[in-house]
């Protein structure tokens, strides 16, 4: 009797845990299950997966062509700098000229060495009279076109006469003062005026010719051409008319100087 109580007793319990196991077993099985639901491959039997197509490489763009930027056309009548010209600044600090724009001109230098030479030939009253002369002159230009100043003056002279006459030789010291009027590019007028200490041809009280010392004003104007070496030489040819056509003349008619001029500053 009581072996078949506990055998009932066994039975009940093993009937009343195996919902429980049951109810564990479902609930682990639901916590597994993926979340995704797997596909299936439904290609033919045999047949290799098609590959993705490649990505085709981005394209290469040529570079567009853009011209070199160009500065805009100066304005002709605008000057490359609106500041004075300075002799002084360096010639670092000068602006770069525009084309078409001429520089502003050199400065303009004052003084300046003026030395002649003299030749002369003339015939008067039966004599003949060849003249030779040097005259050094400091110049002063007061503007580009006028320029004056005063000199020292030397004359050889030597008078023939015809007919188997005497001939005399004199020399003439003097003091002149000159100016020039540039009057077209490198022809210009030329004036002069000497007061000379010189020896001069005169007559005796008995009518005789010699040689005699006085004082001769000489008066001299023409027209010069002026042929530069260098901006600071130049050389100079001079064709004056003598006013002092006279007995007492000591350059002749006319009067040829070539002279040299060198500026100082």
């Amino acid at each position: 009797m009581k072996q078949l109580l506990f055998l009932l007793l066994l039975g009940g319990a093993g009937l009343g845990l195996a919902p429980t196991a049951a109810r564990a077993q479902t609930t682990d099985t639901t916590r597994t299950r993926p979340a995704v639901k797997p596909q299936l491959n439904t290609a033919p039997p045999g047949s290799a997966p098609v590959p993705a197509p490649p990505r085709p490489a981005p394209a290469t763009v040529p570079p567009v062509y853009q011209p070199a930027p160009t500065a805009p056309a100066p304005d002709p009548n605008v000057p490359a700098s609106n500041a004075p010209y300075d002799p002084n600044r360096p010639s670092g600090m000068d602006l770069p000229q525009r084309p078409g724009v001429a520089p502003p001109p050199p400065p303009l230098r004052k003084y300046f060495l003026y030395t002649n030479l003299g030749l002369g030939f003339s015939g008067y009253n039966g004599y003949n009279q060849f003249s030779a002369s040097i005259a050094p002159a400091v110049g002063y230009r007061f503007s580009e076109r006028f320029a004056a100043g005063p000199g020292l003056s030397y004359a050889y002279n030597s008078y023939a006469f015809g007919n188997g006459g005497p001939s005399f030789k004199t020399s003439s010291l003097g003091v002149k003062g000159f100016a020039q009027f540039i009057v077209y590019k490198e022809f210009f007028l030329h004036g002069e005026y000497e007061v000379t200490k010189a020896e001069v041809l005169g007559y005796d009280q008995f009518g005789n010719v010699g040689v005699y010392k006085g004082t001769v004003k000489t008066p001299l104007a023409g027209v010069g051409y002026r042929n530069r070496f260098s901006d600071r030489a130049a050389a100079d040819i001079v064709v004056l008319y003598n006013f002092n056509d006279g007995f007492d003349d000591i350059y002749g008619q006319p009067v040829i100087r070539f002279s040299f001029l060198f500026d100082l500053k």
